[in-house]
């Protein structure tokens, strides 16, 4: 899921969970679809090596004009050194341009520094010790534990130092290919030309043939919310894990408050939503979300309010517990007060686009998300195209999560270096981090129909359980669901739901099934290791039928997209 902070132009990246990026395949259409590399991993090239992959590419691209600096100081500069900017700096390496990129922060943005990667760090430990709790889980599989305990700082300098380590393999992997790390905020001042630098020294100008915006976001905190960073909170400061408060109310009901419902339960909280909504986990296809409720929810320390809004927040102070005001999200009149010791704020997340100097260049936000069309390049306030200009990840707000920045980056990338290139966005796969965990990629059923109704299409829906699968059983982790929707009529696989032990992991099969064009009537042929978790989607796949007599192709025979 579901996480935050400044970066470059002012100061956050571009968002959501960080994910390594696969090798770029091609479609028949020509598209691309790419993905993380070693380097990022902290396995670094050779000199050699990077002097040769630049020349290869140089000549490769040496046809269209796409490299080479024509005047210029960079052929690409990126302005926001998150998961987003540094997936678009190694690609354009390899495509053999000259490329900067700007950093007001630190290198690695909201999901290596305050989100994704620290997050996994705290959910690593609950998942720890949710399995040590559960004293029956643990019997039946003859095992005998004492009672667990945990150092809470112990646990925050767990997700602390990998932040850290990850961080500095990202600054370290843009530095051995020859990446400019160039450190200030950065502004656009005119056409292809920024101005950078840091309060209190003199500001730098540069040029780029092409500048792409990858400032990401910050957490958003309605009005009437009083923020501490103690007591009243959002997920940059609870990933610090100063505290671990008896009972917690989490404002909202997305990915990132359910993952720190599993967290703060896990060490010992009380936990109450606040969900504006009239039903929790809004974001997850509804089935999916009543299985949560009924798993992650209802057995835990969790009660919950829907409908409702929290008008207004209170901090504790001289001796007084948080305040929190809630009101009818119809009527908007007064409902109750809430007294609890302390409150999250997960309500979701805003661009940070301010300071960035559009206006220089006729550009107006929208609710601040920079305004791009398909190929993610920016457009004016008359609805033209910027040229050379792009904005990828949060701050575009088409899908904020980080690893949805990276790829943005990388289709960029690739018009840059002359191969047209759409991101198929129902492609990419998101993930909420919980025990268990849920994965989703493409439509949720009412989507799915909706879209149905409107195209004159059927849709047809099937469903496994991880209670007929070996090696969930074998684990003792037999609740779960996957779930699919597909067209009967062509076998195209619309959307994927999965609930349950390693549902992150098990997801990616289906998202590439989506983002290659590959029908039900084909998949269904791939073999699966026994006895695996994969073989929850196994199961999926051959589950589906397709009525279209003379669709389905060989299973060798490639599919037009």
């Amino acid at each position: 899921m579901p996480l935050s902070a400044p970066s470059a132009a002012a100061t956050v990246v571009a968002s959501g969970a960080a994910s390594p990026r696969p090798n770029a395949i091609r479609t028949a259409a020509g598209l691309r679809f790419c993905g993380l590399r070693r380097e990022a991993l902290g396995l670094r090239s050779s000199p050699q090596a990077v002097a040769a992959r630049r020349s290869v590419a140089a000549a490769a691209t040496a046809g269209n004009g796409a490299a080479g600096s024509g005047g210029f100081d960079y052929d690409l500069l990126i302005i926001g050194a998150g998961v987003g900017g540094h997936g678009a700096a190694l690609h354009a390496v390899e495509k053999g341009l000259k490329t900067a990129i700007i950093e007001g922060d630190v290198v690695g943005g909201t999901c290596v520094n305050r989100g994704c990667v620290p997050s996994k760090a705290l959910l690593a430990v609950s998942g720890r010790m949710r399995e040590l709790q559960d004293e029956h889980h643990m019997k039946s599989l003859g095992l005998q534990v004492s009672l667990p305990g945990y150092d809470r700082q112990a646990v925050a300098d767990h997700a602390n130092n990998l932040a850290s380590k990850i961080r500095s393999n990202l600054t370290n992997s843009m530095k051995a290919l020859g990446v400019d790390i160039l450190t200030g905020i950065g502004t656009i001042v005119g056409k292809q030309k920024v101005r950078y630098g840091k309060v209190g020294f003199p500001d730098n100008e540069i040029t780029a043939r092409n500048i792409i915006i990858a400032t990401g976001s910050i957490p958003f905190v309605p009005k009437g919310i009083e923020i501490d960073g103690k007591t009243v909170f959002t997920s940059d400061h609870a990933l610090k894990l100063e505290s671990v408060p008896d009972w917690i109310a989490i404002v909202g009901s997305g990915y990132i408050g359910l993952e720190f419902s599993d967290v703060y339960t896990a060490l010992g909280s009380e936990v109450t939503f606040v969900e504006a909504l009239d039903q929790l986990m809004p974001g997850f296809d509804p089935e999916i979300g009543k299985l949560a409720q009924r798993i992650l929810i209802n057995p835990r320390k969790i009660d919950y309010h829907t409908g409702v809004f929290a008008s207004k927040i209170t901090p504790a102070k001289d001796g007084k517990p948080v305040l929190i005001e809630l009101i009818d999200a119809k009527t908007k009149e007064h409902k109750e007060t809430l007294e609890v010791d302390a409150a999250l704020i997960a309500t979701g997340r805003a661009p940070f686009t301010k300071g960035l100097g559009l206006e220089n260049i006729n550009v107006v936000t929208q609710r601040g998300f920079v305004p791009v069309d398909d190929r993610m390049q920016v457009m004016d306030a008359d609805g033209n195209v910027v040229p050379n200009l792009y904005c990828i990840g949060d701050a575009n707000g088409k899908l904020m999560l980080a690893h949805a920045a990276s790829a943005q980056g990388i289709s960029v990338v690739e018009q840059i270096s002359g191969r047209d290139n759409i991101l198929n966005h129902l492609s990419i796969p998101a993930a909420c981090f919980t025990h268990p965990e849920i994965s989703m990629v493409g439509l949720t059923e009412p989507q799915a129909r909706e879209k149905a109704d409107k195209e004159g299409f059927e849709i047809s829906v099937v469903k496994t359980s991880f209670k007929a699968n070996t090696k969930a059983l074998a684990e003792n982790e037999g609740d779960g669901l996957a779930k699919m929707i597909y067209r009967p009529d062509t076998g195209e696989i619309l959307g994927v739901h999965i609930l349950g032990l390693h549902a992150a992991d098990l997801i990616h099969e289906a998202s590439n099934a989506i983002a290659l064009g590959t029908r039900v009537q084909d998949i269904k042929f791939a073999v699966h290791a026994h006895p695996t978790l994969s073989e929850v989607l196994d199961e999926l796949f051959k589950a589906a039928k397709v009525k279209a007599a003379g669709v389905s192709l060989s299973v060798n025979e490639p599919v037009a997209a």
